[in-house]
């Protein structure tokens, strides 16, 4: 799967694993995962910034 360049590079029994690579930048990775809990909005807001790097409309755009 691969969404707004981010590129699945492993599941594994909970998470999924996604890679995103950008010319002049380091390699990013974050997971998803099944998790039943809720996420707070910092913590959400910190995930955007910090391992996607996009903002909250970015991420908004392309659900």
């Amino acid at each position: 799967m691969q969404r707004n360049g981010w590129v699945l590079i492993r599941s594994t029994g909970r998470d999924k694993i996604y890679e995103k690579q950008e010319p002049g930048q380091p390699i990013r990775r974050t997971a998803v995962s099944k998790g039943t809990g809720e996420i707070g909005k910092g913590l959400f807001a910190r995930i955007l910034k910090q391992q996607i790097g996009i903002t909250k409309q970015e991420f908004d755009n392309n659900k």
